[in-house]
């Protein structure tokens, strides 16, 4: 086994944390033991150490890396309120995506969505309403009679389009959450994680680039009624652009929101806060804290040489190591003057050699610093020689030791 100490390539590093509501009940995504919700004053953890959040549920994450800057009871399945309007317009994207919903399509208002209660739209029962002005007012108006009619427009029922929520919530990995209706409305049984609204947040960020700017209008009038974004970010926090607030009595006060700068993106999700001052507010606290304390930094590139690595019977003597993919790693600001970072291969690598063949380990650490260790591959086809070169070889590495 060769090590080979690369101490001084560690100054420009920053590193992952973490590298990194209807069918029955049976048919719901599995979830965990329920774990009774802390109280607001407990802290969150932090690679920093604890930090104090009003909220019941928080969770900070690093859109590119997956690195986990804050979690507070990320895993109890919560009520989240209107923040599942966020599984419901997933839906509604993927279906415009593979062609079987259009923008411009008419959905029909039927009464039962004109009297829905809560936050509205203000549809008008019996009229019909374009796909995009629904997820507008969706969106932005987080409007339950808008969610109805779009429901009741793809799978005939709010109970079936809910049972369509829950299995695209199985095929995109939530592990912690079931649908009971469109909109958040309260029910026991209509249920979210914290980690599950930022895997969410993830995914419609990442799947439907073309729908994403809705989550960034501050306004949308409709029925000459115009109504403002609930979502304090936009207008609080730099470079936010997204996504979605909620409220209930039991849930309390709740967003998940994304803001980038600077080419870094992060999701928040805040949970059962006291008032949408307090939302506001933490949100905002929150967010500053996490850019002002973390940054991502492009260890290597996909192609970069980590190191060549000797080839034993090969036609070429070495054979490049590299990542294979651009190795972005988060870290906290001050801990980059603690890296320590190696690689670690067996050597001589015998021939043949097949590019990405997995032939060496990125060991990343240090003191305070978390473990990691990143694979590392060849970068190049090494074929064996033939047999007559071979012999020199072969009597020298016997004679050589």
């Amino acid at each position: 086994m060769r090590r080979r100490d690369m101490m001084g390539a560690a100054a420009g590093l920053a590193t992952g944390l973490v590298a990194s509501e209807s069918q029955a009940q049976r048919q719901a995504p599995a979830a965990r033991a329920p774990r009774p919700a802390p109280p607001p004053t407990s802290p969150a953890t932090t690679p920093l150490g604890p930090l104090d959040t009003t909220a019941r549920h928080a969770m900070i994450v690093d859109y590119d890396t997956g690195a986990i800057l804050l979690e507070k009871a990320a895993d109890d399945r919560m009520p989240p309120s209107s923040m599942s309007k966020l599984m419901t317009m997933y839906v509604v994207f993927e279906l415009l995506k593979n062609g079987r919903l259009r923008l411009d399509q008419q959905l029909p208002v039927s009464e039962r969505a004109w009297r829905m209660g809560g936050s509205k739209m203000f549809v008008e029962v019996g009229s019909s309403i374009s796909v995009e002005n629904l997820a507008r007012g969706v969106i932005v108006q987080s409007g339950n009679d808008a969610c109805i009619v779009l429901a009741e427009g793809i799978s005939g029922s709010e109970t079936q389009f809910a049972e369509l929520m829950n299995e695209t919530a199985r095929r995109i990995g939530l592990r912690d959450s079931t649908f009971r209706n469109a909109t958040g409305w309260p029910d026991p049984e209509h249920r979210m994680s914290c980690r599950d609204l930022v895997h969410l947040a993830r995914r419609i960020i990442h799947d439907f680039p073309e729908y994403y700017s809705y989550y960034n209008e501050r306004s949308f009038r409709w029925n000459d009624i115009s109504q403002e974004n609930r979502n304090p970010a936009l207008s609080r926090v730099a470079g936010a652009d997204g996504l979605k607030t909620g409220h209930t009595d039991e849930a309390g006060y709740g967003l998940t929101a994304s803001a980038i700068r600077g080419g870094r993106r992060l999701i928040l999700v805040v949970n059962g806060l006291p008032s949408m001052r307090a939302r506001a507010e933490e949100s905002e606290r929150l967010f500053e804290w996490a850019f002002r304390e973390f940054e991502n930094v492009v260890v290597f590139r996909a192609a970069d040489t980590v190191e060549e690595v000797p080839v034993y019977l090969g036609d070429r003597a070495t054979v490049p190591l590299v990542a294979g993919r651009d190795l972005v790693l988060t870290l906290p600001r001050q801990w980059r003057r603690n890296l320590e970072v190696r690689v670690r291969y067996d050597a001589p690598v015998p021939a043949p050699v097949s590019k990405g063949q997995g032939i060496g380990t990125l060991l990343i650490g240090g003191q305070g610093v978390p473990e990691m260790n990143v694979p590392l591959i060849a970068g190049a086809d090494v074929d064996r020689l033939g047999l007559l070169p071979r012999i020199p070889a072969v009597v020298g590495r016997w004679f050589g030791g």
